[in-house]
């Protein structure tokens, strides 16, 4: 597949889990932008089946462009009617990987690889709410402070303003 040539282009999106301290388990959905590697919104939450995919998005198309194509694996919450119905409605394509294919979500799993190293395994969490706030703050310095080789050592934000697109 070719390299994206502008933001929002494509997007790469997939699940990661992690637990807090009493064992409960909780699912990060992840979302990048091919393009520019920016992450626009990581969701977090016990379950986040299609319709909070969904409801994701909208929250996203509010203040940015959607892409063009979302990547993403097989999994229930992607193949569901709800995100199938949505991007029709808005006249993007879904692009699923093979199953037992990862490299095909090559952003998405290198993205992931990143979130687990730097946050998910550094950081003990007391609560969802804590996992939430934890997550987004190392989001954000991912985006606006965190250099990228990929990106000639600039963080994505810097990245697309020094592009002239954002």
């Amino acid at each position: 597949m070719p390299a994206p040539e502008r933001p929002n282009q494509k997007w790469s999106m997939d699940f990661v889990t992690d637990s807090i301290v009493t064992g409960r388990r909780f699912r990060a959905l992840t979302i990048v932008d091919d393009y520019s590697r920016e992450c626009p919104a990581i969701e977090v939450d016990t379950s986040l089946g299609g319709a909070r995919v969904v409801s994701l998005l909208d929250r996203l198309a509010e203040t940015r462009d959607l892409p063009e194509i979302i990547t993403m694996d097989n999994g229930p919450e992607f193949a569901s009617r709800a995100l199938d119905e949505w991007a029709y409605r808005r006249g993007i394509k879904l692009d699923f990987i093979r199953p037992g294919k990862p490299v095909e979500n090559a952003f998405a799993e290198s993205f992931i690889g990143r979130l687990r190293d730097e946050c998910l395994n550094d950081n003990w969490f007391v609560s969802l709410k804590h996992a939430r706030e934890v997550i987004e703050s190392w989001r954000k310095d991912y985006n606006m402070v965190r250099p990228h080789s990929s990106l000639g050592g600039l963080p994505p934000q810097e990245f697309l303003a020094r592009d002239g697109r954002l």
